[in-house]
Order: C-alpha cells, then structure tokens, then sequence
C-alpha cells in the first residue's frame, strides 16, 4: 500500500509538470504554405466556370451566389439556425445514466455503542461488499428551467431574424456596387484599345517633337510648349487608364472569380432611356420605414429585451425540481437490488429578489436604447431616401448633359478629321481632340453608371430585395433570369404595386 501511494503521488507530480510546461507553438512555414495553398484552392472552388461573355444581370449573380463577404453574412445565419435547434433541446428534461465500480482493499465495517452506557453494543460487521456495482437511470424535469429555456427559445428565433435582416442589408450594398462596377468595366472594355493606340500616337509626337527641337528646325519655346502640351495629354491618358484598369479587377473581385482570370463582358448599346420617378416621397418614406434591415433588426432587438424581463421575473420564482427513475446495486447485502426512486425538490434563492429592481432598470435602459436607435435609424433612412430621389434626379441632368458634350465633341472631332486630309489641321489639334473625345466617352459612360447607380440606391433606400427566394439553391443561369425579372424588368411602380403599397397620394 505504500508503494502505491508513492507511485500515486510520483503520477499526480509528473502531471502537474506537464501542465505547467506548455508554451505557444506557432505554426511551422510548412503548416502556413499547406494552409496557404489549401485557401489558394478553396477560395474560387466549386464554382460555375465562366464560358461566356457575363450580362450585368449574370455579374449579379455570381456575387451574390459565391461572394465570400456574403458567405460570412449566410454562415451568420446558420450558425443562429443551429443555436436555435440547441435552444430547443433545453426544453427536455434530463435524462441521466449512471455506471459505477467501487471497490476497497478491505470490507467496509462498523460498530455501535450505546448512548447512555457507553458501552460497545454490537460486535463489528459489515453490510457492503468490498467490490460494488451500481448503475442507475434517473428522469428529471426543473419546472423553472423549463420556462427560461422558453424564453431563451423565443430570443434565438428573433436572433434569426436578425442574421436574415444582416443578410438582405448585405445583397442590397453587393447589387449596388456589382452595377457601379459593371458599367465602369464597360467603359474600359469600349475605351482601353483607344486610349492605348492615342498613347502611341502621343509618345510618337513627342520623339518627333524633341527631335525638331534637337535639330532647331523650330523656335525651341514652341517645340517645348509643344512638349509640354503632350506631355500633359500623355499625363491625362495615363490616369485614364489606370482609373479604367482597375475596374474588371474591381468586378471580378466581387463576383468571386480567380485574380488575373480573363473574362469578357457583354457591351451593350449606349442609350439615353431614362427611367421616370414620379412616386410621392410621403409613401416612399413609408416604405422605406417598413422594409429597412436595418429598422426590422432594431425592432427584433427589443423583442428580445422584452423577453429578458419574462427571463428576469421567472429567474425569481422557485424551482420545482421532479425526479424518477430506477437503480440496481450488486450490494448482495441489499434486502432489494433493484429499486424505484422518485420525488421531488423545491429551490429559490431569495437572494435574487434584491436583483430585481436593478434587472429592471437595465433592461428599461436598453428599451430606451433600442428606442432612440429606431428613431435615429428612421430619420436616418428618410433622409437616405429623399438623398437617393435628389441624386438620382441630379445623375439623369448631368447625364443629358454629358450626352450632349459627347455627341458635340463627336461632330468637332469628324469636322477636324476633314481637316487633317486637306493638311488645315495640324497632328497636335488632332491629337487634343481626339484626347477630348476619349474623355467625353468615359465621362458619357460613367454618368451612365452614376445614373444606374443613383436608381439602384433608390432601391437599397426603399430596402426592396433585388432578388427573391433562396439564393443557394438556384444555379447562375436561373439566379440571373431572376434579377432581371425582379429588378431590371419591373420599374419601381411594379414593385410598389407587388408590395400592395397604395399608389394614391393621402
């Protein structure tokens, strides 16, 4: 026995030291390039390739579909799914096992001795075995419990709710800016060989000019003012084409596709159909008020708050704790073996009582939280809404206008090139506004994709989802025939009239 106990307190030891010697490990180099090539994988896997040229409708779809910003945002939801169907369990009661050995290297024994002799009463024996077996299953149900448990059920569901709200507010901003970055990587695609051939012809007359100046066949203050006129132009070019380079890069990123994978985008015509607004914004303020994520998550908040005083006033009551169940003991000693035991406990803290008021206060504080927080989030989306109507209205002036200045400068540039053939013109005119006609077009194409942009944000203003059902179990072809149904195909007066708004001013 003392052996044992020496071996006992060498083991209890060696683990003690064990625990006190571990220290951080970082990850090794090969842990980080497997993790690293892992991710390189995993990032663009299980994704639809791209065989054709993508529509705004399809760029769409595949961000909304393969998104990583937007898989976070449904992993948020799940995870609040699942947290809900562990709430539920807590509703059952407890049903309990247990399976016990114990044993001793001697039997249990006792004596008696009398109270008012002292005198030992009754020889030493036993009534346990040295080695007992004991098992036994027990159903217990704490009525308290059972009702926090409710509660706390009801507070996941609204908590999924939440995540749902996150979620919509999430597709609204990835529709937005997939539009703005569609029609900014149009213009590329219809401007970027232009530009790059005018750089050509730009770097070409600057040679030729430093030539002139190196061979004083002109004054040198016109070579160099000529110089300095291209190379200001060439400046220009080179900021124009950064500014459009990056804009595929911009949409490939969103829509989730492999950095540095090429694919082509449909270029459709350019138009000058624009879409009326005619709505008062009374109603869209009211609409706006009903659908914002942002409202509905606030209003689900103090739901939850409001629940939290149910869970305080039952945290007060007594728990009233059932219990049954049968159990076995290989006791031979034991006049019955197996054996029924039931009954019941009753528990309150009354301590909790002086918890109340303070509960109390704090959760009437958070109320009032979640009550300025609506108000300040209301006036924060009529505002967004009469801001969206007011940019939408300023993108279609500028635009008409930057139509026009396209549509001019495309006759100034036809009339100059006339005059190139019969030598009126001068290369260096020619280049200017053949530089002026590259500018109007990007800035014809961006005030397009501003005005696209401005009557999307009337959209995300009004929280109005852009596209219907479940996003994950639709394939890229039927998600884009969706968006362009739900939100290209119908105006806004569609989605009033499909949301049973009244159209009819109060």
């Amino acid at each position: 026995m003392p052996r044992f106990i020496n071996y006992l307190q060498i083991l209890i030891l060696l683990i003690f030291v064990s625990g006190c010697s571990v220290i951080p490990v970082p990850l090794s180099q090969d842990e980080l390039s497997e993790q690293a090539s892992k991710d390189r994988i995993a990032v663009t896997n299980n994704q639809e390739p791209v065989t054709e040229a993508i529509s705004i409708h399809e760029s769409m779809a595949r961000a909304l579909k393969y998104n990583l910003d937007f898989h976070v945002e449904l992993s948020q939801k799940i995870l609040a799914q699942v947290d809900l169907d562990l709430s539920r369990y807590e509703l059952l009661p407890q049903l309990v096992t247990d399976i016990g050995f114990n044993s001793r290297n001697n039997f249990s024994g006792a004596s008696s001795r009398s109270l008012l002799t002292g005198i030992q009463s009754l020889q030493s024996s036993t009534s346990s075995e040295r080695d007992v077996f004991t098992a036994n299953l027990n159903l217990s149900w704490n009525v308290l419990d059972f009702g926090l448990s409710y509660v706390r059920s009801q507070q996941a569901a609204d908590k999924i709710l939440v995540a749902e709200e996150e979620k919509r507010k999430v597709v609204n901003r990835i529709v937005q800016d997939v539009r703005t970055a569609y029609w900014r990587a149009v213009s590329s695609e219809r401007l970027i060989n232009k530009l790059e051939q005018l750089l050509v012809r730009v770097n070409r007359a600057i040679e030729e000019s430093k030539q002139v100046e190196a061979q004083r066949l002109d004054r040198p203050l016109t070579a160099l003012t000529y110089q300095r006129e291209l190379i200001g132009i060439k400046r220009e070019l080179e900021e124009l084409q950064r500014d459009l380079s990056f804009a595929k890069i911009q949409l490939a990123a969103l829509m989730n596709l492999r950095p540095g994978e090429d694919f082509q985008i449909i270029i459709p015509d350019r138009t000058l159909n624009m879409r009326n607004v005619d709505i008062s914004p009374v109603m869209l303020e009211q609409l706006a008020l009903e659908n914002r994520p942002e409202l509905r998550t606030v209003a689900y908040q103090q739901r939850i708050n409001k629940n939290e005083t149910k869970a305080a006033i039952l945290g007060l009551l007594p728990g009233i704790e059932v219990n049954f169940g049968p159990s076995y003991s290989s006791n031979s000693f034991l006049f019955h073996n197996n054996w029924l035991a039931y009954g019941a406990q009753i528990g309150w803290n009354l301590l909790n009582a002086f918890k109340l008021p303070a509960t109390q206060r704090k959760i009437e504080a958070t109320d009032k939280l979640f009550e300025a927080q609506r108000l300040a989030i209301s006036m924060a989306v009529m505002t967004q809404v009469h801001v969206s109507l007011a940019r939408y209205m300023h993108s279609r002036k500028e635009y008409q206008t930057a139509a026009d200045y396209y549509y001019t400068q495309e006759k100034i540039l036809g009339q100059l090139k006339s005059g190139v053939a019969t030598s009126a013109v001068t290369e260096q005119a020619l280049i200017r506004e053949e530089m002026n006609m590259l500018l109007a077009e990007v800035k014809f194409d961006i005030a397009y994709s501003d005005m696209e942009s401005a009557y999307a944000s009337i959209f995300a203003a009004l929280g109005i989802d852009p596209l219907p059902g479940d996003i994950e179990s639709e394939d890229i072809r039927s998600m884009s025939a969706a968006i362009r149904e739900s939100f290209d195909a119908m105006s806004l007066y569609d989605q009033l009239y499909s949301m049973k708004i009244n159209m009819r001013e109060e």
